[in-house]
C-alpha cells in the first residue's frame, strides 16, 4: 500500500512539471482606453432603487436591458425586460432610461421628450406625457404629470390634460429655461418645478450685449463658423433674471437682481408650502453673497435671510435643503468656517443651529428623505474617501460607512436600511444592503479584479508635504516587472484645478487604464493633487486667489523632486501632460 501511494505521489510531482500554466493578457491601449468603462469595469449594480411604500423592497438594472425586482417580503425576484415595456407602451426604448418608481406598483422610463409609465402588476402600460421632438431641456414633475421643456430659446409647460402653455416668447438674445453662468455656483440646470407641479421657475439670461465668439464647427464637410456669446473678460457679462409662473396664470412674473443688475443667481429652491423662493445672489467678484426669500405668488423680495463674505471668494453650491414637508426650516451647506459644514435655519434667517462642526468636507446632503435626520456623504478625515454620515437636528452626528473607500449610497425612505456600493485601492467593487447601524443585511456582489488575466503594474498612494506644510496626496504607478536598481522614466499626469482631485480612494486608485499601460512600456507615471484642487478646504483651496499657477506649480515641483530623489527615476526625463486646467499647468510648468 505504501509503495502505491509513493508511486502516485511521483507520477503527481512528475506531471506539475508538464503543466502549461496560461499565460496573462497584454493590456493593449485599444483596451485600456476603450474598455475600461465596459469590459474591463469591475462588476457593479446600476440604478439601484427601493419601491415606495414597501418596507425593503428594492430594483436594479442587469446590463440596461433587464429590471430586477427583489421582494424581501415575499421572497421572490421578478424580472422585467425592456423589450415587454416596449410592447405594453408602445415606445422603443433601448434601456431603462431614467428608470424611476412613482408608487410599488408603477415606474417610468424615458426617451428624453417623451415619459412612459408601467404597471408591474397588471403588466400595461402608456405613453404618460411627451414634448415635441425638437424639445431641449425637458423637465418632468413627478407629482402632477406636467411636463416643461425649451423650444428656441423659449420655455413651454404640457400639463397631464395635454394644454401647451408657452410660457416665454422672447426674441433673439434672450435664453430661458436653461443654465446660467456656465453651470457654476451648483447650477445644473434652468427649471424648476414646485414640488406639486401646480408653479415652475426657471432661469432667464439677456444675452444681447454680450460679444459672440466663432467657433467651428467639425461637423460639416467643410467646416463652418458657428457664433456664441462668450462673456471676455472686462466685457458686458449676460444679465439673469428668474421667472416664476403659477400654472394657469397668463404670464410669469419676474426676479431680478438687487445688488448689481449682472450678479449671479445661483442656489433656486421652494419652500416646503411653496410660499416662497429661496434664491442666492452672488456679486460680480464672487466674494459677497445674499441668501434671499421671495414671495413665489408675486416675486415680491421678503428678506436677505443672511450673507456671507469672504476676502478671496464665496461660492455657494448647494440650494437650500427642506428637510420636511411639515416645516420650512432647511438647511445650508456653507464654508464659513473652513469646510462644508451644515446649518439649520428657519424661514426668516434665523441661524438655529450649527449642526456639523467637521475639520472635513461635506460633499453633498442625501435628497429625498423625510424627517429629523440628515444623510449626507463626506470625505471622513482622509479626503481620498467618501463616506456617509447622518447628523439628528440637536447636532448628533454618525458614521454609517466604515470601510476605507469611495462610497455612494441610497437610504431607504424609511431610514432604516441604506445601499453602499464602494470600491478602494485593492477591492473592485462591493455593493450591499446595510441597516442604519452598519450590519450588513445582504452582500449583492463582491467583485472579482477585473484586470486579472491582464499583465499589469501596481499603484500606490504617497503623501508629501507642501512648502506651507499641507499634505499633498499623490499616487505612483510602477509597471508588473518593475526593477528598483534600473531607471526609469517618468510621466506626470496633471490636473490640479479648482474642485477637482484626482487622486481618490478607488480601484486602483482612480487611475485611467492608459496609466497602466504606459507603465507597461517602462514608464513610471505619477499624479499629486496640488494646492487649489478640491476636497480639503478654504485654506488649502483658496491660496491659489489672484495668483493662479504659483501654488500649483510649487507643489507639482514638491513631486518633481520627491521622484528626482528615487534611485529609480531618471530625473533627467520626466515629461508632464494634462488636459483643461491640466493643459495650462503643462504648460506652466514646461515653461
Amino acid at each position: 500500500m505504501k509503495k502505491f501511494l509513493f508511486t502516485v505521489i511521483l507520477l503527481a510531482v512528475s506531471s506539475v512539471s508538464t503543466i502549461s500554466f496560461a499565460q496573462k493578457k497584454t493590456l493593449t491601449l485599444a483596451d485600456a482606453v476603450g474598455q475600461q468603462y465596459r469590459n474591463l469595469a469591475a462588476k457593479s449594480i446600476f440604478g439601484f432603487a427601493w419601491i415606495p411604500n414597501t418596507t425593503e423592497d428594492y430594483s436594479y438594472l442587469d446590463a440596461y436591458q433587464t429590471l430586477v425586482i427583489v421582494s424581501t417580503t415575499a421572497t421572490k425576484t421578478q424580472k422585467i425586460k425592456i423589450q415587454e415595456v416596449n410592447t405594453a407602451c408602445v415606445a422603443e426604448l433601448s434601456w431603462f432610461s431614467g428608470m424611476t418608481w412613482l408608487d410599488e406598483h408603477t415606474f417610468y422610463l424615458s426617451d428624453g421628450t417623451s415619459y412612459y409609465k408601467y404597471n408591474i402588476t397588471t403588466k400595461k402600460g402608456e405613453k404618460w406625457a411627451s414634448a415635441s421632438d425638437e424639445a431641449e431641456n425637458v423637465n418632468l414633475n413627478d407629482a402632477s404629470g406636467n411636463i416643461a421643456y425649451t423650444l428656441k430659446n423659449n420655455l413651454y409647460v404640457k400639463t397631464i390634460a395635454g394644454k401647451v402653455i408657452q410660457v416665454t416668447k422672447e426674441a433673439t438674445g434672450i435664453v430661458s429655461g436653461a443654465a446660467i453662468a456656465r453651470s457654476e455656483f451648483g447650477i445644473s440646470g434652468g427649471i424648476f418645478w414646485a414640488p406639486t407641479g401646480k408653479s415652475i421657475a426657471f432661469y432667464q439670461k439677456n444675452e444681447r450685449e454680450v460679444a459672440e465668439y466663432p467657433l467651428l464647427d467639425i461637423n460639416a464637410p467643410t467646416g463652418k463658423l458657428k457664433s456664441i456669446r462668450y462673456p471676455m473678460a472686462g466685457q458686458t457679462s449676460e444679465r439673469p433674471r428668474v421667472g416664476i409662473l403659477k400654472i394657469g396664470a397668463k404670464k410669469p412674473i419676474y426676479i431680478d437682481p438687487r445688488q448689481g443688475k449682472d450678479n449671479y443667481l445661483t442656489n433656486l429652491s421652494w419652500s416646503s408650502d411653496e410660499k416662497f423662493i429661496i434664491l442666492a445672489e452672488v456679486n460680480r467678484d464672487q466674494n459677497h453673497f445674499w441668501v434671499n426669500k421671495y414671495d413665489a405668488v408675486t416675486g415680491k423680495f421678503l428678506a436677505t435671510l443672511f450673507e456671507e463674505k469672504n476676502d478671496k471668494w464665496a461660492e455657494p453650491e448647494h440650494p437650500a435643503f427642506f428637510h420636511s414637508k411639515g416645516s420650512n426650516d432647511f438647511i445650508w451647506i456653507s464654508e464659513r468656517d473652513g469646510y462644508n459644514n451644515l446649518y439649520l435655519y428657519d424661514i426668516n434667517g434665523t441661524l438655529k443651529k450649527q449642526l456639523t462642526a467637521n475639520k472635513f468636507m461635506v460633499k453633498s446632503i442625501v435628497e429625498g428623505l423625510e424627517g429629523d435626520k440628515i444623510f449626507f456623504t463626506a470625505t471622513g478625515i482622509d479626503p481620498k474617501n467618501t463616506m456617509l454620515f447622518s447628523v439628528d437636528l440637536n447636532g448628533s452626528q454618525t458614521q454609517h460607512t466604515t470601510t476605507p473607500g469611495v462610497h455612494a449610497n441610497l437610504v431607504h425612505p424609511k431610514g432604516a436600511l441604506y445601499f453602499d456600493q464602494y470600491s478602494s485601492l485593492a477591492i473592485p467593487n462591493v455593493a450591499q444592503i446595510c441597516s442604519i447601524s452598519g450590519t450588513i443585511v445582504k452582500e449583492l456582489i463582491a467583485a472579482e479584479n477585473p484586470l486579472k488575466d491582464y499583465t499589469v503594474g501596481t499603484v500606490e498612494f504617497l503623501k508629501l508635504t507642501s512648502e506651507d506644510g499641507q499634505d499633498l496626496h499623490a499616487r505612483i504607478v510602477k509597471p508588473s516587472n518593475f526593477d528598483a536598481s534600473k531607471k526609469y522614466p517618468v510621466l506626470v499626469y496633471v490636473y490640479g484645478g479648482p474642485h477637482a482631485q484626482m487622486v481618490t480612494n478607488e480601484f486602483m486608485g482612480n487611475v485611467d487604464y492608459w496609466m497602466l499601460w504606459m507603465a507597461e512600456q517602462g514608464y513610471v507615471v505619477f499624479t499629486l493633487d496640488n494646492r487649489g484642487s478640491g476636497e480639503r478646504g478654504t485654506a488649502f483651496e483658496q491660496v491659489i486667489h489672484r495668483q493662479v499657477g504659483t501654488a500649483e506649480i510649487a507643489d507639482q515641483m514638491v513631486g518633481v523632486n520627491y521622484l528626482k530623489s528615487l534611485n529609480f527615476v531618471d530625473g533627467n526625463r520626466i515629461a508632464v501632460h494634462g488636459w483643461s486646467f491640466g493643459g495650462f499647468m503643462t504648460t506652466s510648468l514646461l515653461l
